[in-house]
């Protein structure tokens, strides 16, 4: 499926001269090296490399669950390395997205309910959690799913409640970690189309993966290495 959507000049994270570190002295070690990047609005960013080549450590900053050692990082016009936790906790929830390869739902609760929970930190009312939980859940296509606890869904379908919760609160970034790495190849492809619609519509999205096949449905395609970005590449086939 071609994505449409056109790359705006806006960006919205961008990560300048970063690197982490880990240790001391002859222990020392660097997960991302002076790495810099940025995501425009209306991208579709695949990230690929080695394990051990820094893209999960680059991931964990871009979604504000750690905090580079040097460098800064901004998103959305904000300067993250100067916020305290609790405002990189809001600044997370209302700006960001998160769809991991593991699908992190609560277990006793329904599609319905885990849709809702960032909104409930997000201090929505009822009501309005309610309606957008519940179009959220018909546009990854589980109408007839929302009372479903995930004991109930198949792995395909309990991704499309992550990613429903994901872009609850209209995140300005959509990030997804190996997000097929725990379905069958036809339940791929069924969530890489989602993926296809949701960028057609807007979302700006990262993706980390290993595999050649998914990361060719993005526009853009970072190659990491030892910390580094050591090559990217425009996808002219989408």
């Amino acid at each position: 499926m071609a994505n449409k959507q056109i790359v705006s000049s806006k960006t919205v994270a961008k990560l300048k001269s970063v690197s982490k570190l880990y240790g001391h002295g002859q222990l020392l070690v660097k997960a991302l090296d002076d790495l810099s990047l940025q995501v425009l609005q209306g991208d579709y960013l695949a990230v690929m490399g080695a394990s051990g080549s820094g893209k999960s450590t680059a991931m964990n900053i871009l979604g504000c669950l750690d905090r580079p050692t040097l460098g800064s990082y901004e998103l959305n016009g904000v300067a993250v390395e100067a916020l305290n936790d609790d405002a990189l906790a809001d600044l997370r929830n209302q700006e960001l997205g998160f769809v991991f390869q593991q699908f992190h739902l609560l277990p006793e609760a329904t599609a319905l309910e885990n849709v809702m929970l960032p909104m409930i930190y997000a201090g929505h009312p009822s009501t309005i959690r309610k309606e957008r939980a519940e179009e959220a859940l018909i546009k990854v296509g589980l109408k007839d799913r929302m009372a479903n606890r995930p004991n109930q869904l198949s792995g395909g379908q309990q991704q499309r409640v992550a990613i429903a919760r994901a872009i609850i609160n209209q995140p300005a970034l959509l990030l997804a970690d190996e997000p097929t790495g725990a379905l069958d190849s036809t339940t791929t492809r069924d969530v890489l189309n989602l993926f296809d619609e949701l960028h057609d519509q807007g979302i700006t999205i990262v993706l980390v993966t290993h595999e050649d096949d998914v990361a060719s449905r993005a526009k853009t395609v970072a190659k990491f290495k030892d910390g580094k970005v050591v090559k990217i590449v425009q996808n002219s086939s989408v």
